[in-house]
């Protein structure tokens, strides 16, 4: 292989990128990277419509079944998960598809992100004792930063605890601290964007067929597993599909009310995804799964 390839496929859930990129994929000689914040999780398989090993039909794909549900992450996951897996590339060889619906991590593998300075146990202990008083300390960082602040809300105790370690263990506001280390682009080769346009009717039917597959194929089962042994507590229990089936499950709904709010839901989504999508990237080829199936593979 004289040089290295990659390219991305984006669209709402469920308008056909899984099997377009295995295509694609099995064309191009590469591997697949997805972009999914629920396809990463092990043991989180119907819920998440997650190629089955068959249907992968032989490319390995990374960013699937790589953490347990109980485990935490964030876009500096990916973009670790990006070197790993572009690494692996070369050595092997290989061209890359990168594919998902959660974009955010696509627009920050691109744009990069600032390197976070390392937090001392001091510093953490001091930050734990400003954050029992989440709405003063809230006002006192507004007025070091108003700029930073105006972004986050009053309540967000996650993000306002990143902006007191930056602030404590630097003596820079957030803002003074992006400005001296801006963020680095992951992604430093070549990469075209194709965008999968479905018309919003479709998409519907769609999310509603894969709904009722999802309730087929064990949808509930799954769920009172991944209650059983993680609780309710971690975030990915608060996704679409697992809160309507808990929901559900605390008889809130019956079986037809289920299938309704998880279509319902997800075509919200969807909705969102794309919006994201449209504002987001620039030079991105769109079209229908056809017309990009024409386009890449012929």
């Amino acid at each position: 292989m004289e040089t290295f390839k990659q390219l991305a496929l984006i669209g709402p859930t469920a308008s056909g990128k899984t099997s377009l990129s295995i295509k694609i994929a099995q064309q191009m000689n590469a591997y697949i990277l997805s972009l999914d914040s629920l396809s990463i999780y092990k043991e989180i398989d119907i819920v998440s419509a997650k190629p089955t090993p068959e249907e992968r039909a032989g490319i390995i794909h990374y960013g699937m079944d790589y953490l347990y549900p109980d485990e935490s992450f964030d876009v500096t996951t990916f973009i670790k998960l990006y070197h790993e897996v572009f690494e692996q590339c070369l050595q092997d060889r290989k061209n890359l598809v990168i594919v998902g619906g959660t974009s955010f991590y696509l627009k920050m593998l691109i744009e990069g992100i600032s390197e976070l300075p390392t937090i001392s146990i001091k510093t953490k202990e001091k930050t734990h004792s400003y954050l029992q008083d989440l709405p003063n300390t809230y006002d006192w960082l507004y007025s070091q930063d108003n700029t930073y602040m105006s972004n986050i809300e009053s309540n967000d105790p996650y993000r306002i605890e990143k902006a007191l370690h930056i602030y404590l263990e630097t003596g820079l506001t957030p803002t003074q601290y992006f400005k001296q280390y801006p963020p680095k682009p992951t992604v430093t080769e070549t990469l075209p964007i194709y965008q999968i346009e479905i018309e919003r009717e479709i998409l519907r039917e769609r999310i509603a067929l894969r709904s009722n597959m999802m309730l087929n194929d064990g949808l509930i089962d799954e769920i009172c597993m991944l209650e059983k042994k993680y609780t309710r507590a971690p975030n990915c229990m608060k996704s679409i599909g697992i809160k309507e089936t808990l929901a559900y499950l605390d008889g809130v709904y019956d079986k037809k009310m289920l299938i309704e709010k998880i279509t319902t839901n997800t075509a919200r989504l969807a909705k969102r995804q794309t919006t994201f999508n449209n504002s987001q990237f620039e030079n991105v080829i769109k079209g229908s799964v056809e017309k990009l199936e024409g386009l890449l593979l012929s």
